[in-house]
């Protein structure tokens, strides 16, 4: 059997009726969101379902939203299996936790609903963020690492090619002249609500560390693959240590995939 990971996709892979075909196919979907819709004090289902575009989009939303999604899909499809590794884009990583029996769904819903609010919280903090494709990753950082005067980080490194940039409104904006003129083929600026994975997103961090000290977390069933390093990771002190950096470190996804296919993984869910 080829060795298998689950991937957990972030934010921003929301869409309107998200979970309808859930309901329709699994007798145990309408269980678990009757499940979250209690633990969260408001009917989220009712809004993925019926909700607007535009709803879906704000933070405290959405990622619950993608975060139900992906547990459900979880448990309806592929809970008899068992991966040989887990990883998650950047939100998605708490999906990869509770799949890898880190922590329980409910402990994983309690804080991704905490993680977005502190996370809208800090959204108002005049943020952007840009996909450059075409450059090199160093031509980037280093765009970036000259623009000193205003916050402009390398944030996610999606594939080869192509990587997004996170920072103010105006540090975004000499980013992007600079990137253009150093052969970038586009500057995609990125309709978010925040400035994620820089250091904008500290207060954020520091709200969201209590919480995540204050959870229980156990040895995961196979190796869990962490934004921050890219490595796979078994000790839950370690996992938990990772996961309150990762809100203002880079989402490193490009090596997460790479160091997969180097300790043989072969196959992704």
């Amino acid at each position: 059997m080829p060795k298998t990971a689950f991937l957990f996709p972030g934010q921003a892979s929301q869409f309107v009726g998200m979970g309808t075909e859930l309901i329709v196919s699994y007798p145990k979907a309408t269980e678990l969101f009757a499940t979250a819709d209690q633990i969260l004090g408001f009917d989220l289902s009712k809004v993925m379902f019926n909700g607007s575009e535009e709803e879906l989009k704000q933070t405290n939303i959405t990622q619950p939203s993608v975060f139900l999604h992906s547990i459900i899909s979880y448990q309806c499809k592929l809970v008899d299996q068992t991966p040989d590794a887990v990883a998650g884009h950047s939100l998605g990583e708490f999906s990869a936790l509770v799949c890898a029996g880190v922590m329980s769904f409910e402990d994983g819903l309690r804080l991704v609903r905490q993680r977005a609010l502190v996370m809208q919280e800090a959204c108002d903090q005049n943020p952007a963020m840009a996909a450059i494709v075409g450059l090199e990753e160093a031509q980037i950082e280093d765009i970036c690492c000259n623009i000193t005067d205003d916050v402009c980080v390398a944030a996610n490194y999606n594939c080869p090619g192509q990587l997004v940039i996170s920072g103010s409104i105006e540090g975004i904006k000499k980013a992007e002249s600079l990137l253009i003129a150093a052969g970038a083929k586009r500057v995609i600026l990125l309709n978010v609500g925040g400035a994620f994975h820089s250091p904008l997103m500290q207060p954020a961090k520091e709200k969201l560390a209590d919480a995540i000290n204050n959870t229980n977390f156990s040895k995961p069933i196979c190796p869990v693959y962490q934004n921050v390093n890219s490595l796979p990771q078994t000790d839950p002190q370690q996992i938990q240590e990772n996961l309150i950096q990762q809100l203002t470190a880079p989402v490193l996804w490009t090596q997460t995939i790479q160091a997969m296919i180097k300790n043989g993984i072969e196959r992704v869910c």
